[in-house]
């Protein structure tokens, strides 16, 4: 049985916004990850950086929030599966954790290093 539904570009479009809508109602670190962007980009703009550290600066904060949704929905289906706590449960999270935390360090030291170039 195949449970995919017809390709179509909108249709596709619109499980995606379904998603982003879904992240933004039910994700709080999600949610705070977009309330900062609201400061990050045009502070990003604004700085007397290179077009290029400008735009490592926002390609690596992209990264974070795609990595908060991977992890919500790594979060979701290991909900779905199991509501025992189990070990791979557990680790699939803390990994998901981990992903997040390694891009929001990535992008840390990315504003260190383009921050020490200027000073």
């Amino acid at each position: 049985m195949n449970n995919k539904p017809k390709y179509t570009l909108f249709k596709n479009a619109s499980y995606a916004l379904d998603g982003l809508m879904h992240a933004v109602k039910n994700e709080t670190s999600f949610k705070l990850e977009l309330l900062i962007a609201i400061f990050i980009f045009p502070t990003i703009y604004l700085l007397p950086f290179e077009l290029i550290y400008k735009l490592v600066l926002v390609i690596t904060y992209f990264m974070i929030m795609i990595a908060e949704l991977l992890n919500s929905a790594i979060e979701n289906v290991v909900d779905l599966v199991t509501t025992d706590i189990h070990p791979l449960a557990k680790a699939a999270k803390d990994i998901g954790a981990t992903a997040v935390l390694f891009t929001v360090i990535l992008h840390i030291l990315c504003w260190l290093i383009i921050g020490i170039k200027y000073l």
